[in-house]
């Protein structure tokens, strides 16, 4: 009874606030949880004039079917390579960023930068793609130009298999570094100025301040961000990655979410039940990242996401 009491008084007294939790709620219900219906398929051979429930089980016959596949060495080897080469490279050139604009006086300049970095966040995946084909055309791109100024051999880029993580990569730092940039700097803003003003009558110069200062009170923001990148380490997205793909690169940048496009959607027989495995073991794979990190991270640096 006093449980149900609590429970009435607190709907009482936060009418609004739960009233306003009313549409998230639905959309997560919706669009989150009820499509996890659908993983049925993966234990099914699905037939679609049978429906989900009166389809045939299989049980883990299409995982096995993937993992014995000659494709599945290659699309996890090509997505752990692009999702670590971005992880390594990414994740410390915001951090960096927003440590040097914390440290700018110069407020013109500083909003400058601030601007120059955060652009590129806004351009759609499509013309970005775009941008990058462009750029690197041995014809009309930038990269041709500068080739044939020194006379050098032209190489079309987006055809050589072993240049497009990196491609991938660089494009990705520009595109987005400056918008985590923001929240590197939210977190420095929450910083006590007290403890620089202590650290400068010590004798701390700048870096100093920074190294023990500044670094020390973002570090939970750091881990907690890292652990979430971890959490989706398989999970690159799909739009640019199909975008870049070409015939002649197509054996580096086949990762499990365009396999899935090809072999579930593409292909003249759909193949909706072995996709659906895939992305399911894909799934499981990212959710133990995300725990197992959430655990070390949660012992070693005492912050965790739960």
């Amino acid at each position: 009874m006093r449980f149900v009491k609590s429970l009435q008084y607190d709907i009482r007294n936060n009418k609004q606030l739960l009233i306003l939790l009313i549409l998230p709620v639905l959309w997560v219900l919706i669009f989150k949880y009820q499509p996890m219906y659908g993983l049925l398929i993966a234990f099914k051979d699905f037939k679609a004039h049978l429906g989900i429930l009166h389809s045939p089980w299989v049980g883990l016959k299409h995982f096995k079917a993937f993992i014995n596949s000659y494709m599945f060495a290659r699309v996890i080897k090509n997505t752990l390579i692009i999702s670590i080469q971005s992880l390594i490279c990414g994740f410390p050139i915001p951090i960096l960023l927003a440590l040097a604009l914390n440290a700018t006086k110069n407020k013109p300049w500083k909003k400058l930068v601030q601007f120059t970095i955060y652009a590129p966040y806004f351009i759609s995946t499509v013309v970005m793609v775009s941008i990058i084909i462009q750029f690197l055309s041995p014809s009309v791109g930038a990269y041709g130009h500068f080739v044939k100024l020194f006379n050098l051999e032209t190489k079309v880029l987006m055809g050589i298999p072993k240049y497009f993580s990196t491609i991938y990569t660089v494009s990705g730092i520009w595109q987005y570094a400056g918008y985590s940039t923001i929240i590197y700097l939210a977190a420095l803003a929450g910083v006590d100025p007290t403890l620089h003003e202590v650290a400068t009558i010590d004798g701390a110069n700048r870096f100093k301040r920074i190294l023990h200062v500044d670094i020390p009170g973002i570090t939970p923001t750091m881990v907690t961000l890292l652990i979430l990148s971890v959490g989706q380490l398989l999970q690159i997205g799909f739009e640019k990655i199909f975008l870049m793909q070409n015939p002649l690169n197509m054996i580096s940048s086949e990762i499990i979410s365009t396999y899935l496009y090809r072999v579930g959607l593409k292909t003249g027989l759909p193949k909706f039940s072995y996709a659906a495995a895939i992305g399911f073991l894909n799934s499981i794979v990212n959710v133990a990242l995300l725990v197992s990190v959430n655990m070390a991270s949660k012992k070693v640096f005492k912050t965790s996401i739960w």
